[in-house]
């Protein structure tokens, strides 16, 4: 059994039925041990696809591909980019409704206002240069364009810490934090939502001693066998057992943030 940084652990790193491996920072689908953090990822797609019917996308750092593919099911083109070599050639290989290319995230290949929507989900944090980022994301979208972001939300994730418990997390921020980022690089119209277990996840954590969470990341470090209980009730959560609100999001699981370029 392998321990990932998320909290995570599967039986091995190899590639199953086509998957792309598992590195503990790319969620990657049809994993029972991954699907608590899969389908939290998955919720944040579901409730911005609307947001991109028709719409010439780009996706930031698209990772095992799977979300570009979501959001191609409404937008006009998706075009996933990620710096991964590995990601890049699993996507293309396996959601040919989308166009993949490798890329430098703060030197984006597009040209300037090519795109209606840039959407960047759990990718800010591990950037070094998140302003530069943010810039490159307003210079490709059009005026009245909209950015999408998600990212861990550093109150709930790393609390109390200065710096973030993920090795691979360069920059964590809070809900206050990420919207002020984000005005800074010249949006307009800046909201930032939460991401919460909604009632049966809740009922889960009670299940499994206040946080469904906290249970996974610790059989991770135990390095233990999954008990069948929690690995059940990990398999089994759904898109549905999330909310996303725009309320209490100091005590939300993820940030997502929505703004327009002016």
């Amino acid at each position: 059994m392998t321990r990932h940084p998320d909290g995570t652990t599967a039986d091995a790193d190899t590639d199953r039925s086509g998957r792309l491996p598992l590195t503990g920072e790319r969620t990657v689908p049809g994993i029972p041990e991954e699907n608590y953090w899969f389908r939290r990822h998955e919720a944040v797609y579901e409730a911005l696809r609307p947001r991109c019917a028709g719409a010439v996308v780009l996706e930031a750092g698209s990772g095992e591909g799977y979300g570009a593919d979501l959001l191609a099911g409404v937008a006009a083109t998706v075009l996933a980019l990620d710096y991964d070599t590995d990601a890049t050639a699993h996507a293309a290989r396996r959601y040919p409704r989308v166009g993949v290319g490798r890329a430098n995230l703060v030197a984006l290949p597009v040209r300037d206002g090519g795109c209606d929507a840039v959407v960047s989900l759990q990718v800010i944090e591990h950037l070094w240069e998140q302003e530069r980022f943010l810039r490159e994301c307003r210079r490709v979208l059009r005026p009245g364009g909209a950015l999408m972001l998600s990212t861990p939300n550093r109150i709930t994730f790393s609390p109390g810490r200065e710096t973030p418990l993920n090795p691979f997390h360069t920059r964590e921020l809070s809900g206050a934090e990420l919207a002020g980022l984000v005005r800074d690089a010249g949006f307009a119209d800046v909201e930032v939502l939460g991401l919460h277990h909604g009632p049966r996840l809740r009922t889960l954590d009670a299940r499994h001693g206040g946080s469904i969470v906290d249970a996974q990341v610790a059989v991770a470090v135990d390095n233990a066998e999954w008990p069948a209980g929690l690995l059940s009730d990990v398999a089994g959560v759904t898109v549905a057992d999330f909310e996303l609100r725009a309320d209490d999001v100091d005590a939300s699981l993820d940030l997502v943030a929505v703004a327009v370029r002016p």
